[in-house]
């Protein structure tokens, strides 16, 4: 029989030894920080508007029949016909060609059933040659214009996207200190920043110019287009710490 000493010593090791153990296993407590004060989040912007320098013409072929296979051979030939002009003007980045959509669906009759097939074609020409893409779209027969857009090549964007940014952050950075000051700060100190771009999508094309568009197109003209402005728009958002003067 174990002394009480011997006893008392004996848990004593074991209690030591199991609170060791549970203090290993037990991962490390976080570092509790205070809540930030005197914290500002603000955000400012630039904008620089640039000649849009993309032109997208899409151009479309519809044809109506009895027979599906037949109206799809129809829309090809038109197709492939328009396709081997357009390649002949064909210049990467200044007049590039590619075919769009081509769907074929049925129509159906006032009683039920099946009673013809309709389909539709696509050619689509883009690029910053807005000159040769007007005038090619008069050169390819059987096809209307369907859709006009324009846009900003990367290459124009890229070169003031640096300009834009640099305001941005400049307004940014005046914002801050006027803001600073005007709670009473003498200055203050940048705790996260995101810089980033906004694009802008550029105004829809009026009825009244895709008229004009359709009727040059069916009297084999080129087509008379003016491209507007895009805006490169530059974003700074974050938060600042205020300090004291």
């Amino acid at each position: 029989m174990h002394s009480p000493i011997r006893l008392h010593r004996t848990m004593l090791t074991a209690a030591t030894l199991t609170a060791a153990l549970l203090g290993a296993s037990r991962p490390a407590f976080a570092q509790v920080l205070p809540p930030p004060q005197n914290v500002l989040t603000l955000s400012a912007q630039a904008t620089i508007e640039v000649p849009q320098d993309l032109l997208m013409i899409t151009l479309s072929v519809t044809r109506e029949g009895a027979d599906a296979g037949v109206v799809q051979s129809q829309l090809r030939q038109v197709l492939d016909g328009a396709l081997t002009e357009a390649r002949k003007a064909a210049r990467p980045g200044q007049v590039d060609v590619r075919t769009g959509q081509f769907s074929l669906s049925p129509r159906y009759a006032p009683k039920g059933g099946i009673s013809g097939w309709q389909g539709t074609a696509e050619l689509v020409l883009e690029g910053r040659d807005m000159t040769a893409i007007s005038q090619l779209t008069g050169r390819l027969p059987g096809m209307t214009v369907a859709r006009v857009g324009y846009g900003l090549s990367r290459e124009s964007r890229e070169k003031v996207e640096a300009d834009v940014a640099a305001q941005a952050i400049q307004r940014f950075k005046a914002r801050a200190d006027d803001y600073a000051r005007q709670f009473g700060f003498g200055g203050y100190s940048i705790r996260e920043v995101a810089v980033g771009q906004a694009d802008a999508v550029p105004p829809p094309q009026q009825p009244q110019f895709r008229r004009t568009l359709a009727q040059a197109a069916v009297a084999d003209e080129s087509l008379p287009v003016e491209a507007g402005k895009a805006s490169v728009t530059v974003s700074v958002n974050g938060s600042i710490q205020m300090s004291p003067r």
